[in-house]
C-alpha cells in the first residue's frame, strides 16, 4: 500500500468515526425533550440550579450542569460531581454532559454556557447544545477584552447562543434591541422580564431561600418553569430547594474577641454594575457599623476588570479601607488613586496566606465592621470565604 493509498483510507476512517460521533450526539440530544442554555454576565449558575430544581420538583427527570465557581454536574437525584477538567476548561465537555444526561434517561438538560468568545458561543448553541429553551440573564460590561469594548458588544456576543425556532427569556433591558434582533434571525420569540414581572417576586419569596437570591434571577426562572407547565406553586418551592452555587452571595456574622464582624461574600460578582448593586446594598443594611471594608481579589490575567473596578469604586457609597488581594493587585491600586481614591487606605495583601489576610482584615476592625468581598472567587477568594464561614460556625456553636 503507498503513502497516497494509507492517507485516504485514514482521512476516509476519520470522517466516519466523526460522522458516526455526530450521530450518536444528535441522538443523545434527541432523548431530551426539554433543553434549556443559560448565559449572560451574571447570574447564569443561580439560574440553572433555579430551574433545574423547579423540574425536579415537578418530577420531571433533570440533569444540570453548571460551570460557575465550581463546574458540576447535577444528577437527577440533586446530587452534585465534579467535573474532571484534566487539560483545563473546554467547551467540548458538553458533549461529555449530553451523554452522562442521556445516560440517567434525563428528560430535561439545563446548561450554563461555558464559552466566552463570540463564535465559541454560537457554535455551543448551534452544534452542540440546540436548546428548545434559552436564557440570557444580563449583559453587563465584563470580559471586555473578548466581549468588549463595550456592553452592547457583550450583549451581540451573549446573543450567539440565541436558538434556532425555539424562545429566548432575558431579564436585561439596557440591550434588549440587540437581543430582540438576534431572535428574529433565528426565528425565536423573545420573552422579555421586565420591572412587573421582578415586582412580582415578594419579600415572602425570598425569605424562603436559605442564601441571598436575587429578584431578577428569581422572576426569569419562574417565567421560564410556568412556561415549561410547572404549576407556580411548585416550582416556587422547587426554587427554595435549591442548592447555592459556591459563588452565591452570602453573610457570615463572627463575634471575634468582641469585634463584631459581619462578612459577606460577594466575589463572584466581578462587573462594575453588579458588584456596586451589592455593595450599595450591603452598606444600606449595615449602617450601624463603625468601619466598612471592601476586599477586591485580583487577577493578573483579568486586567481590564482589575481597573475597571479601581476607577469606578471610588465613585460609589465610600469605604473606610480597601483590601487587595490576588495578583496583578497594582492594576486596581493605580486605577483607584487616579480616580481620587485615598492611596493610604489602600491594604495589599498580594503575597500572604489566607490566614494572614484575615489577620490583617481583622487588625483593621475596632469594634464593629462590614467586610465584603468582591471581583473575583477564584484563586484565595473561596479560600477566604470558607475562613470566615469556618470562624461563625464555631462563634455560633460557642454561644
Amino acid at each position: 500500500m503507498t503513502g497516497t493509498q494509507l492517507l485516504v483510507l485514514v482521512t476516509i476512517a476519520l470522517f466516519l468515526a466523526g460522522f458516526i460521533e455526530l450521530l450518536v450526539h444528535r441522538r443523545n440530544l434527541g432523548r431530551m425533550r426539554i433543553r434549556v442554555h443559560v448565559n449572560g454576565t451574571r447570574g447564569k449558575s443561580s439560574v440553572t440550579r433555579l430551574v433545574a430544581s423547579g423540574l425536579r420538583e415537578a418530577g420531571i427527570v433533570t440533569c444540570a450542569k453548571t460551570t460557575g465557581t465550581l463546574a458540576r454536574m447535577i444528577l437527577p437525584d440533586g446530587q452534585e460531581l465534579p467535573i474532571f477538567r484534566p487539560a483545563g476548561p473546554n467547551i467540548i465537555e458538553q458533549k461529555r454532559i449530553i451523554a452522562t444526561a442521556a445516560a440517567y434517561r434525563a428528560e430535561a438538560l439545563i446548561v450554563e454556557c461555558m464559552a466566552l468568545q463570540p463564535e465559541l458561543q454560537a457554535l455551543c448553541e448551534l452544534k452542540m447544545i440546540r436548546a428548545t429553551h434559552g436564557v440570557i440573564t444580563n449583559a453587563r460590561p465584563d470580559h471586555l477584552d473578548v466581549m468588549g469594548p463595550d456592553d452592547r458588544h457583550v450583549a451581540l456576543a451573549l446573543s450567539g447562543m440565541t436558538p434556532v425556532n425555539g424562545r429566548l427569556y432575558t431579564a436585561e433591558q439596557d440591550q434588549l434591541e440587540v437581543l430582540r434582533e438576534a431572535a428574529e434571525d433565528r426565528g425565536t420569540e423573545l420573552i422579555a422580564i421586565g420591572d412587573d414581572d421582578v415586582a412580582s417576586v415578594t419579600e415572602e419569596m425570598l425569605a424562603g431561600f436559605s442564601y441571598t437570591e436575587h429578584p431578577d434571577n428569581v422572576a426569569l426562572a419562574l417565567r421560564v418553569l410556568v412556561d415549561l407547565g410547572v404549576e407556580r406553586e411548585v416550582a416556587i418551592r422547587g426554587m427554595w430547594n435549591t442548592p447555592p452555587d459556591p459563588g452565591a452571595l452570602t453573610e457570615h456574622q463572627l463575634d471575634f474577641f468582641g469585634r463584631r464582624i459581619v462578612f459577606l461574600n460577594g466575589f463572584a460578582a466581578n462587573d462594575p454594575v453588579s458588584t456596586q448593586q451589592l455593595w450599595d446594598t450591603a452598606t444600606a443594611e449595615h449602617p450601624d457599623v463603625e468601619r466598612r471594608i471592601a476586599i477586591f481579589n485580583c487577577r493578573a490575567d483579568r486586567p481590564d476588570r482589575s481597573m475597571q473596578l479601581g476607577s469606578e469604586f471610588p465613585l460609589w457609597s465610600s469605604a473606610d479601607f480597601v483590601v487587595l488581594m490576588g495578583t496583578g493587585t497594582y492594576l486596581f491600586a493605580r486605577a483607584a488613586a487616579k480616580a481620587g481614591y485615598d492611596a493610604s487606605r489602600l491594604v495589599v495583601v498580594e503575597d500572604l496566606r489566607v490566614e494572614e489576610i484575615f489577620e490583617r482584615l481583622v487588625s483593621l476592625v475596632e469594634s464593629s465592621a462590614l467586610i465584603m468581598g468582591m471581583g473575583n472567587i477564584g484563586g484565595q477568594g473561596l479560600d477566604v470565604v470558607r475562613y470566615f464561614k469556618n470562624r461563625s460556625v464555631l462563634e455560633e456553636s460557642a454561644s
